[in-house]
């Protein structure tokens, strides 16, 4: 039973989900609230309540989860090849059970994403998560194994992780309300530097991780990056974006600066902007799968550090 327990944890990718929901919570408590706090705005009070908050992320770690099931599924012969000791689909778990977990794990969250809609009265929420279930299935199916739609798919969804947020705040009345348009365009700012961010270094490591597996994809048909272009043609991608991402993290501390935020300049510095370059200088010299294994690693870091930096407008 254990080791069932263990498989299935495995399966759905348990640290990814506390991740969706760390970032989940410091984008509502360190933004999200404060925005609504801050100032004299009696009377204009944020509609994703605390319960409807909780509900929604919970939404999204199922939704998540269910995406993680549906791809170890149909990429079973994939991984026999690129990680056969980390197997878990019909080694431990039945192909059968796997897809009876998909569906039950994303009907549930698209219930209840349904009922957040209903309460924040909002269709977008419901709308996007059901959209997302979608294109989870098409992306396990068919999209991972084209040429960069897969990527670019699974980079907007971790960029919804935050974006959800804002769109269950969004309301037609900021069109006649000076003040909620004032607000919401201030957390509009924060949705789009957090959401872009998250947008940019998934679609970077996405472009790493086909790298890393090549072998096994090639072998069944698979049209990604590395594949197509080959290996030095996704590099030249992936640095790019890199370069873009550093660059729009220096043009940022100019921003931080005039806003007198000291603390965040040595934060983004240390953990975000240096290790990126190194990781643009090691992606260069690169060359074997634990090589890409241990760039793509070093990314998620990043990812990680970013999120945290959410602290720092709590804070300031």
């Amino acid at each position: 039973m254990t080791r069932l327990l263990g498989a299935f944890f495995r399966l759905i990718r348990w640290p990814n989900l506390v991740f969706i929901v760390l970032t989940q919570v410091l984008f509502y408590y360190c933004i999200l609230l404060p925005d609504f706090q801050s100032g004299n705005f009696t009377g204009y009070e944020n509609v994703l309540r605390p319960p409807w908050f909780y509900l929604l992320s919970l939404s999204s770690i199922l939704i998540a989860a269910a995406g993680y099931i549906i791809n170890d599924y149909f990429d079973l012969n994939i991984d026999r090849v690129n990680k056969p000791d980390r197997l878990v689909v019909e080694k431990i778990i039945k192909r059968r059970w796997t897809i009876l977990w998909h569906w039950i794990l994303s009907g549930v969250g698209v219930v209840i994403g349904a009922y957040v809609s209903l309460k924040v009265h909002n269709p977008f929420v419901a709308l996007g998560n059901l959209g997302c279930v979608v294109l989870l299935w098409f992306y396990s199916t068919t999209f991972k194994r084209k040429l960069l739609i897969g990527n670019v798919l699974i980079s907007l969804m971790t960029a919804w992780v935050i974006l959800v947020m804002y769109v269950a705040e969004f309301r037609l009345v900021i069109f006649r309300d000076p003040v909620y348009h004032y607000l919401l365009s201030r957390l509009f700012k924060f949705a789009i530097l957090y959401g872009g961010f998250a947008f940019i270094i998934s679609l970077i490591r996405e472009v790493v991780k086909d790298i890393e597996d090549m072998h096994g994809d090639a072998r069944y048909g698979c049209r990604t990056m590395p594949i197509v272009w080959g290996v030095n043609a996704a590099k030249v991608f992936a640095a790019t974006w890199l370069v873009v991402l550093i660059g729009s993290l220096v043009v940022i501390q100019f921003y931080v600066l005039q806003n007198g935020w000291w603390i965040v300049l040595p934060y983004c510095a240390i953990l975000l902007i240096l290790p990126l370059i190194w990781i643009l200088r090691r992606l260069y010299k690169a060359v074997t799968v634990a090589e890409y294994h241990l760039l793509s690693s070093y990314i998620k870091g990043v990812m990680l550090a970013g999120i945290l930096s959410m602290i720092f407008i709590k804070i300031v």
